[in-house]
Protein backbone atom coordinates (compact mmCIF):
# COMPACT_ATOMS: atom_id res chain seq x y z
CA UNK A 1 0.00 0.00 0.00
CA UNK A 2 1.13 3.50 -0.74
CA UNK A 3 0.60 6.54 1.14
CA UNK A 4 0.41 10.23 0.21
CA UNK A 5 0.71 12.98 2.66
CA UNK A 6 -0.22 16.78 1.52
CA UNK A 7 -1.41 19.72 2.88
CA UNK A 8 -2.71 23.01 2.43
CA UNK A 9 -3.58 26.24 4.15
CA UNK A 10 -6.58 28.14 5.07
CA UNK A 11 -7.16 31.18 6.47
CA UNK A 12 -10.47 31.08 8.79
CA UNK A 13 -12.33 33.90 10.38
CA UNK A 14 -12.75 31.73 13.57
CA UNK A 15 -16.40 31.77 15.52
CA UNK A 16 -17.87 28.80 13.49
CA UNK A 17 -16.86 29.62 10.34
CA UNK A 18 -17.36 27.32 7.78
CA UNK A 19 -15.49 27.04 4.86
CA UNK A 20 -16.22 24.49 1.67
CA UNK A 21 -12.60 23.05 1.41
CA UNK A 22 -13.88 20.39 -1.11
CA UNK A 23 -11.99 21.82 -4.82
CA UNK A 24 -9.53 21.99 -2.34
CA UNK A 25 -9.33 18.07 -1.36
CA UNK A 26 -10.43 17.25 -4.80
CA UNK A 27 -7.31 19.34 -6.34
CA UNK A 28 -4.90 17.47 -4.29
CA UNK A 29 -6.17 14.28 -4.70
CA UNK A 30 -6.78 14.55 -8.99
CA UNK A 31 -2.83 15.97 -8.54
CA UNK A 32 -1.99 12.32 -8.16
CA UNK A 33 -3.93 10.53 -10.94
CA UNK A 34 -5.13 7.69 -8.29
CA UNK A 35 -7.97 5.49 -9.33
CA UNK A 36 -8.68 4.05 -6.33
CA UNK A 37 -8.19 4.66 -2.47
CA UNK A 38 -8.74 6.11 0.35
CA UNK A 39 -8.85 9.62 1.17
CA UNK A 40 -8.29 10.87 4.89
CA UNK A 41 -8.77 14.42 5.26
CA UNK A 42 -7.93 16.38 8.68
CA UNK A 43 -7.14 18.94 10.50
CA UNK A 44 -4.37 19.60 13.62
CA UNK A 45 -6.00 21.20 16.41
CA UNK A 46 -8.99 20.79 19.09
CA UNK A 47 -10.81 23.69 18.06
CA UNK A 48 -11.77 22.91 14.40
CA UNK A 49 -13.56 20.39 12.55
CA UNK A 50 -13.48 18.54 9.44
CA UNK A 51 -16.71 17.08 7.68
CA UNK A 52 -19.18 17.18 5.50
CA UNK A 53 -22.74 19.78 5.08
CA UNK A 54 -24.71 20.66 2.18
CA UNK A 55 -23.18 23.97 1.55
CA UNK A 56 -25.94 25.87 1.17
CA UNK A 57 -27.58 29.33 2.94
CA UNK A 58 -29.65 27.50 4.91
CA UNK A 59 -27.59 24.95 6.34
CA UNK A 60 -25.07 27.28 7.03
CA UNK A 61 -26.97 29.28 9.28
CA UNK A 62 -28.96 26.29 11.37
CA UNK A 63 -25.32 24.43 11.82
CA UNK A 64 -24.19 27.31 13.94
CA UNK A 65 -27.19 27.73 15.47
CA UNK A 66 -27.79 24.24 16.57
CA UNK A 67 -24.50 24.21 18.05
CA UNK A 68 -25.19 27.14 20.09
CA UNK A 69 -27.75 25.51 21.51
CA UNK A 70 -25.77 22.16 22.48
CA UNK A 71 -22.38 24.53 23.68
CA UNK A 72 -22.94 28.21 23.77
CA UNK A 73 -20.44 30.68 23.54
CA UNK A 74 -21.26 32.76 26.24
CA UNK A 75 -21.51 30.05 28.76
CA UNK A 76 -18.78 29.58 31.34
CA UNK A 77 -16.89 26.36 30.63
CA UNK A 78 -14.35 25.04 33.12
CA UNK A 79 -11.65 25.16 30.07
CA UNK A 80 -12.11 28.79 30.86
CA UNK A 81 -11.71 28.74 34.58
CA UNK A 82 -8.35 26.43 33.98
CA UNK A 83 -7.32 29.04 30.50
CA UNK A 84 -9.00 32.13 30.54
CA UNK A 85 -8.95 32.26 27.08
CA UNK A 86 -13.09 31.93 26.21
CA UNK A 87 -12.92 28.90 23.90
CA UNK A 88 -14.15 26.28 25.98
CA UNK A 89 -17.23 25.97 23.38
CA UNK A 90 -14.74 25.63 20.64
CA UNK A 91 -13.35 22.95 21.95
CA UNK A 92 -16.44 21.09 22.79
CA UNK A 93 -18.28 21.84 19.64
CA UNK A 94 -14.96 20.48 17.80
CA UNK A 95 -14.97 17.62 19.69
CA UNK A 96 -18.66 16.76 18.83
CA UNK A 97 -18.19 16.90 15.11
CA UNK A 98 -14.56 15.82 15.13
CA UNK A 99 -11.23 16.27 13.32
CA UNK A 100 -11.32 14.28 10.22
CA UNK A 101 -13.07 12.19 7.65
CA UNK A 102 -12.77 9.32 5.27
CA UNK A 103 -13.82 9.18 1.90
CA UNK A 104 -13.94 6.44 -0.80
CA UNK A 105 -11.82 7.02 -3.96
CA UNK A 106 -13.38 4.78 -6.76
CA UNK A 107 -12.93 4.94 -10.21
CA UNK A 108 -11.09 7.97 -9.97
CA UNK A 109 -13.87 9.80 -8.48
CA UNK A 110 -14.33 10.98 -4.75
CA UNK A 111 -17.46 9.52 -3.61
CA UNK A 112 -19.49 12.21 -1.97
CA UNK A 113 -22.96 12.68 -2.80
CA UNK A 114 -24.66 15.17 -5.06
CA UNK A 115 -24.76 17.73 -2.28
CA UNK A 116 -22.63 16.58 0.22
CA UNK A 117 -19.59 19.18 0.69
CA UNK A 118 -16.70 18.73 2.59
CA UNK A 119 -16.49 20.98 5.19
CA UNK A 120 -13.51 23.20 7.66
CA UNK A 121 -15.03 24.65 10.55
CA UNK A 122 -13.05 26.55 12.80
CA UNK A 123 -14.80 27.24 16.27
CA UNK A 124 -12.34 29.55 17.69
CA UNK A 125 -12.48 32.80 18.91
CA UNK A 126 -10.24 34.35 16.49
CA UNK A 127 -8.78 34.44 12.97
CA UNK A 128 -6.58 31.19 12.40
CA UNK A 129 -4.64 30.14 9.69
CA UNK A 130 -5.60 26.07 10.05
CA UNK A 131 -3.33 23.42 8.31
CA UNK A 132 -5.70 20.63 6.13
CA UNK A 133 -4.29 17.44 5.93
CA UNK A 134 -4.90 14.80 3.06
CA UNK A 135 -3.63 11.13 3.10
CA UNK A 136 -4.17 9.02 0.34
CA UNK A 137 -4.09 5.33 1.06
CA UNK A 138 -3.94 3.14 -2.65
Amino acid sequence: MAVINEKFLINTKGFTDIIDITQKVRSVVYNHNIKNGTIVVAIAGSTASITTIEYEPGLLRDLPDILNEIAPQDKNYHHDDTWHDGNGYAHLRAALLGSSITVPLIDGAMILGTWQQIVLIDFDNKPRARNVYVQILT
